[in-house]
Protein backbone atom coordinates (compact mmCIF):
# COMPACT_ATOMS: atom_id res chain seq x y z
CA UNK A 1 0.00 0.00 0.00
CA UNK A 2 1.27 3.51 -1.11
CA UNK A 3 1.75 6.82 1.63
CA UNK A 4 -1.50 7.91 -0.28
CA UNK A 5 -3.56 4.86 0.94
CA UNK A 6 -2.03 5.13 4.39
CA UNK A 7 -2.95 9.02 4.37
CA UNK A 8 -6.20 7.99 3.14
CA UNK A 9 -7.35 5.54 5.65
CA UNK A 10 -5.65 8.64 8.68
CA UNK A 11 -8.05 10.60 6.85
CA UNK A 12 -11.47 8.98 7.12
CA UNK A 13 -10.85 7.86 10.47
CA UNK A 14 -10.46 11.34 11.49
CA UNK A 15 -13.44 12.21 9.59
CA UNK A 16 -15.64 9.52 11.45
CA UNK A 17 -14.65 10.65 14.84
CA UNK A 18 -15.82 14.13 13.51
CA UNK A 19 -19.34 12.97 13.06
CA UNK A 20 -19.48 10.58 16.03
CA UNK A 21 -19.15 7.27 14.55
CA UNK A 22 -17.49 5.85 17.92
CA UNK A 23 -16.68 2.26 15.67
CA UNK A 24 -14.28 2.20 12.72
CA UNK A 25 -12.41 -0.55 11.36
CA UNK A 26 -10.63 -2.17 7.86
CA UNK A 27 -10.38 -5.24 6.82
CA UNK A 28 -8.05 -6.69 4.22
CA UNK A 29 -10.52 -8.54 1.59
CA UNK A 30 -8.27 -11.10 1.00
CA UNK A 31 -9.63 -12.23 4.70
CA UNK A 32 -12.54 -13.79 3.44
CA UNK A 33 -10.48 -16.16 1.45
CA UNK A 34 -8.79 -17.97 4.47
CA UNK A 35 -11.63 -18.54 7.21
CA UNK A 36 -10.99 -17.80 10.57
CA UNK A 37 -13.80 -20.85 11.75
CA UNK A 38 -15.66 -23.30 10.16
CA UNK A 39 -18.53 -23.54 8.74
CA UNK A 40 -17.53 -20.41 6.61
CA UNK A 41 -19.38 -18.47 3.79
CA UNK A 42 -19.67 -19.18 0.14
CA UNK A 43 -17.45 -17.58 -1.94
CA UNK A 44 -20.34 -15.28 -3.86
CA UNK A 45 -20.83 -13.36 -0.40
CA UNK A 46 -16.71 -12.47 -0.26
CA UNK A 47 -16.53 -8.61 -0.86
CA UNK A 48 -14.78 -8.96 -4.40
CA UNK A 49 -17.06 -11.33 -5.85
CA UNK A 50 -19.59 -8.72 -4.80
CA UNK A 51 -17.48 -5.61 -5.93
CA UNK A 52 -14.80 -6.89 -8.35
CA UNK A 53 -11.52 -5.25 -7.77
CA UNK A 54 -12.32 -4.31 -3.74
CA UNK A 55 -9.26 -4.35 -1.82
CA UNK A 56 -10.47 -3.53 1.40
CA UNK A 57 -13.70 -3.02 3.77
CA UNK A 58 -14.12 -0.57 5.78
CA UNK A 59 -17.23 -0.93 8.68
CA UNK A 60 -18.45 1.50 10.76
CA UNK A 61 -20.57 1.21 13.91
CA UNK A 62 -23.10 2.93 15.80
CA UNK A 63 -24.20 1.82 19.21
CA UNK A 64 -27.59 0.88 20.14
CA UNK A 65 -28.68 3.40 23.44
CA UNK A 66 -29.08 1.09 26.20
CA UNK A 67 -31.99 2.22 27.95
CA UNK A 68 -33.91 2.30 24.65
CA UNK A 69 -33.14 -1.20 23.70
CA UNK A 70 -34.44 -2.12 27.06
CA UNK A 71 -37.66 -1.30 25.79
CA UNK A 72 -38.30 -3.91 23.45
CA UNK A 73 -40.76 -4.36 21.95
CA UNK A 74 -41.45 -0.74 21.89
CA UNK A 75 -42.08 2.24 19.28
CA UNK A 76 -39.05 3.54 20.93
CA UNK A 77 -36.82 1.08 20.26
CA UNK A 78 -38.56 0.66 16.40
CA UNK A 79 -37.71 4.27 15.47
CA UNK A 80 -34.30 4.27 17.35
CA UNK A 81 -33.17 0.96 14.84
CA UNK A 82 -34.55 2.97 11.22
CA UNK A 83 -32.60 5.73 12.72
CA UNK A 84 -29.77 4.64 13.09
CA UNK A 85 -29.64 2.59 9.90
CA UNK A 86 -30.47 5.80 7.97
CA UNK A 87 -27.47 7.30 9.38
CA UNK A 88 -25.23 4.25 8.70
CA UNK A 89 -26.47 3.92 4.57
CA UNK A 90 -25.76 8.01 4.42
CA UNK A 91 -22.06 7.71 6.31
CA UNK A 92 -21.12 4.84 4.43
CA UNK A 93 -22.38 6.56 1.18
CA UNK A 94 -20.12 9.40 2.13
CA UNK A 95 -16.95 7.13 3.01
CA UNK A 96 -17.10 5.52 -0.60
CA UNK A 97 -17.59 8.99 -2.43
CA UNK A 98 -14.74 10.74 -0.45
CA UNK A 99 -12.91 7.46 -1.58
CA UNK A 100 -13.87 7.69 -5.32
CA UNK A 101 -13.52 11.57 -5.23
CA UNK A 102 -9.77 10.60 -4.31
CA UNK A 103 -9.87 8.01 -7.21
CA UNK A 104 -10.67 4.55 -6.07
CA UNK A 105 -13.49 3.15 -7.03
CA UNK A 106 -15.72 2.35 -4.24
CA UNK A 107 -19.51 1.67 -3.29
CA UNK A 108 -21.13 1.36 0.41
CA UNK A 109 -23.83 -1.62 0.88
CA UNK A 110 -27.45 -1.06 2.53
CA UNK A 111 -27.38 -1.80 5.94
CA UNK A 112 -30.53 -4.46 5.46
CA UNK A 113 -29.91 -5.89 2.24
CA UNK A 114 -33.78 -7.09 2.16
CA UNK A 115 -37.09 -5.98 0.89
CA UNK A 116 -39.53 -7.06 3.62
CA UNK A 117 -40.30 -9.42 6.25
CA UNK A 118 -41.80 -11.64 3.74
CA UNK A 119 -38.68 -11.47 2.01
CA UNK A 120 -36.92 -12.53 5.22
CA UNK A 121 -39.34 -15.53 5.54
CA UNK A 122 -38.33 -17.19 2.06
CA UNK A 123 -34.61 -16.49 2.77
CA UNK A 124 -33.50 -15.17 6.36
CA UNK A 125 -30.15 -14.26 4.66
CA UNK A 126 -28.57 -10.87 3.19
CA UNK A 127 -26.11 -10.60 0.06
CA UNK A 128 -23.70 -9.85 1.98
CA UNK A 129 -22.84 -10.26 6.15
CA UNK A 130 -21.82 -6.73 7.92
CA UNK A 131 -21.34 -8.84 11.47
CA UNK A 132 -18.33 -11.02 9.91
CA UNK A 133 -17.32 -7.93 8.17
CA UNK A 134 -17.27 -6.04 11.70
CA UNK A 135 -15.38 -9.34 13.22
CA UNK A 136 -12.53 -9.09 10.30
CA UNK A 137 -12.26 -5.48 10.35
CA UNK A 138 -11.11 -6.21 14.16
CA UNK A 139 -14.61 -4.35 15.97
CA UNK A 140 -15.59 -7.69 17.85
CA UNK A 141 -15.97 -11.14 18.51
CA UNK A 142 -18.79 -13.72 18.20
CA UNK A 143 -21.03 -14.30 20.79
CA UNK A 144 -23.58 -16.85 21.33
CA UNK A 145 -26.31 -14.57 20.51
CA UNK A 146 -24.67 -14.72 16.99
CA UNK A 147 -23.84 -10.93 16.69
CA UNK A 148 -20.46 -9.48 17.34
CA UNK A 149 -19.71 -7.95 20.26
CA UNK A 150 -17.98 -5.35 21.32
CA UNK A 151 -16.18 -3.71 24.25
CA UNK A 152 -17.68 -0.38 24.46
CA UNK A 153 -21.36 -1.95 23.50
CA UNK A 154 -21.19 -5.67 23.71
CA UNK A 155 -23.37 -6.54 20.86
CA UNK A 156 -25.34 -3.11 20.84
CA UNK A 157 -24.35 -2.13 17.43
CA UNK A 158 -25.03 -1.28 14.26
CA UNK A 159 -22.54 -2.14 11.17
CA UNK A 160 -22.14 -1.02 7.64
CA UNK A 161 -19.82 -1.86 5.20
CA UNK A 162 -17.97 0.09 2.06
CA UNK A 163 -16.20 -1.84 -0.51
CA UNK A 164 -12.97 0.15 -2.21
CA UNK A 165 -10.17 -0.65 -4.23
CA UNK A 166 -7.99 1.18 -2.11
CA UNK A 167 -5.39 -1.02 -0.18
CA UNK A 168 -6.06 0.75 3.31
CA UNK A 169 -3.81 -0.28 5.88
CA UNK A 170 -5.94 -3.23 7.82
CA UNK A 171 -6.58 -3.62 11.52
CA UNK A 172 -5.33 -6.77 13.36
CA UNK A 173 -8.45 -9.23 14.90
CA UNK A 174 -9.36 -8.93 18.28
CA UNK A 175 -7.64 -11.69 19.73
CA UNK A 176 -9.94 -11.96 23.18
CA UNK A 177 -12.79 -13.92 23.06
CA UNK A 178 -16.15 -11.13 25.03
CA UNK A 179 -18.87 -13.73 25.53
CA UNK A 180 -18.84 -14.89 28.70
CA UNK A 181 -21.10 -17.71 28.09
CA UNK A 182 -23.41 -16.79 30.28
CA UNK A 183 -26.60 -17.86 27.71
CA UNK A 184 -28.90 -15.18 29.01
CA UNK A 185 -29.79 -14.75 25.58
CA UNK A 186 -30.34 -18.67 25.05
CA UNK A 187 -32.62 -18.49 27.78
CA UNK A 188 -34.41 -15.12 27.15
CA UNK A 189 -34.68 -15.35 23.70
CA UNK A 190 -38.86 -15.16 22.98
CA UNK A 191 -38.28 -17.38 19.81
CA UNK A 192 -36.33 -19.92 21.19
CA UNK A 193 -34.30 -19.64 18.52
CA UNK A 194 -30.67 -19.60 19.88
CA UNK A 195 -28.45 -22.56 20.33
CA UNK A 196 -27.01 -23.74 23.15
CA UNK A 197 -23.30 -23.92 21.61
CA UNK A 198 -21.30 -21.20 20.56
CA UNK A 199 -21.25 -19.88 17.64
CA UNK A 200 -20.33 -21.17 14.72
CA UNK A 201 -21.05 -25.14 15.98
CA UNK A 202 -24.23 -24.01 16.66
CA UNK A 203 -27.11 -23.16 14.24
CA UNK A 204 -29.35 -20.62 15.06
CA UNK A 205 -33.14 -21.16 14.22
CA UNK A 206 -33.66 -18.42 11.93
CA UNK A 207 -36.93 -19.48 10.85
CA UNK A 208 -38.15 -19.00 14.48
CA UNK A 209 -36.55 -15.85 14.89
CA UNK A 210 -38.21 -14.12 11.36
CA UNK A 211 -41.66 -15.69 12.43
CA UNK A 212 -41.53 -13.80 15.24
CA UNK A 213 -39.99 -10.50 13.92
CA UNK A 214 -43.08 -10.92 11.73
CA UNK A 215 -45.63 -11.07 14.65
CA UNK A 216 -43.53 -7.67 15.93
CA UNK A 217 -43.47 -5.81 12.04
CA UNK A 218 -47.28 -6.84 12.19
CA UNK A 219 -47.78 -4.25 15.35
CA UNK A 220 -44.68 -1.62 13.79
CA UNK A 221 -42.53 -3.07 16.35
CA UNK A 222 -40.12 -4.93 14.92
CA UNK A 223 -37.03 -5.74 15.22
CA UNK A 224 -36.90 -7.59 18.77
CA UNK A 225 -33.54 -7.42 19.98
CA UNK A 226 -34.30 -9.29 23.06
CA UNK A 227 -30.47 -10.82 22.71
CA UNK A 228 -28.63 -8.13 22.48
CA UNK A 229 -30.56 -6.11 24.99
CA UNK A 230 -29.68 -8.71 28.06
CA UNK A 231 -26.26 -9.36 27.19
CA UNK A 232 -23.85 -8.34 30.14
CA UNK A 233 -20.63 -7.30 28.21
CA UNK A 234 -19.72 -3.37 27.18
CA UNK A 235 -18.91 -0.42 28.78
CA UNK A 236 -22.27 1.10 27.97
CA UNK A 237 -23.69 -0.84 30.82
CA UNK A 238 -21.43 0.82 33.58
CA UNK A 239 -22.14 4.44 31.40
CA UNK A 240 -26.11 4.18 32.02
CA UNK A 241 -25.73 1.92 35.56
CA UNK A 242 -26.85 -0.91 34.12
CA UNK A 243 -24.70 -3.93 35.62
CA UNK A 244 -26.94 -6.31 36.69
CA UNK A 245 -28.52 -7.63 33.86
CA UNK A 246 -30.59 -9.77 36.55
CA UNK A 247 -32.81 -6.45 35.60
CA UNK A 248 -34.60 -8.21 32.92
CA UNK A 249 -35.81 -11.41 34.87
CA UNK A 250 -39.70 -11.31 34.82
CA UNK A 251 -39.76 -10.02 38.66
CA UNK A 252 -38.44 -6.77 37.43
CA UNK A 253 -36.60 -6.11 40.57
CA UNK A 254 -36.71 -2.41 40.35
CA UNK A 255 -40.16 -1.46 39.81
CA UNK A 256 -39.29 2.11 38.52
CA UNK A 257 -37.77 0.53 35.73
CA UNK A 258 -40.78 -1.76 34.84
CA UNK A 259 -43.25 0.87 35.37
CA UNK A 260 -40.88 3.46 32.28
CA UNK A 261 -40.63 0.34 30.32
CA UNK A 262 -44.79 -0.60 30.68
CA UNK A 263 -45.46 3.25 29.74
CA UNK A 264 -43.50 3.19 27.18
CA UNK A 265 -45.04 -0.04 25.69
CA UNK A 266 -48.13 0.91 25.66
CA UNK A 267 -47.98 3.65 23.05
CA UNK A 268 -47.29 3.89 19.12
CA UNK A 269 -47.98 0.11 18.11
CA UNK A 270 -50.86 -2.05 16.99
CA UNK A 271 -52.48 -3.27 19.81
CA UNK A 272 -50.46 -1.73 22.56
CA UNK A 273 -51.15 -2.82 25.89
CA UNK A 274 -50.41 -6.60 24.52
CA UNK A 275 -47.44 -8.74 25.65
CA UNK A 276 -46.36 -10.57 22.74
Amino acid sequence: MSDMESDLKRGMVAWCRRQGIPLVGVADATRWHTPPFVPWMPEDFFPQSIFLGTESVVVIGLPVHLPVIETTPSIFYHEHYNTLNRLLDQFTYQIAERFNQAGYPSVSLPRDGYGSIEVLRESPVAFFSHRHAAFLAGLGTFGLNNMVLTQGYGPRVRFSSVFTTARLPPDPLMKIDLCTRCHRCVEMCPARALPEDPYPLGITRKEACTEYSAALFRRHASPCGVCIKVCPVGEDRQHFDRTDPGIYSRQYPDPALARAWAHVRRYGLKGAGKEV
